[in-house]
């Protein structure tokens, strides 16, 4: 049995990449929101952007879900 390390360091420098982009978002979106309460006269545009991150941690953690699961892979992404 023999390790494909470029595909592991594929895998793992993805991992970390979409980990901290997740985290990050969410981060933001949190952010965002306590903005948009202390700021009550612009609350909007704040409230706008934290709901953008908070739609974005969704989005990538969907296409994870789909590229785990192989029916959903098939399915959707036809390979």
């Amino acid at each position: 049995m023999t390790i494909e390390w470029d595909a592991f360091l594929i895998v793992a420098v993805v991992t970390w990449v979409a980990a901290l982009f997740i985290v990050g978002a969410y981060s933001l979106g949190v952010r965002m929101l306590a903005v948009g309460e202390d700021a009550k006269s612009s609350a909007l545009p704040s409230r706008l952007a934290a709901y953008g991150c908070f739609a974005m941690c969704g989005i990538v953690v969907l296409f994870g879900i789909v590229l785990i699961v192989p029916a959903l892979s098939e399915r959707i992404l036809g390979s």
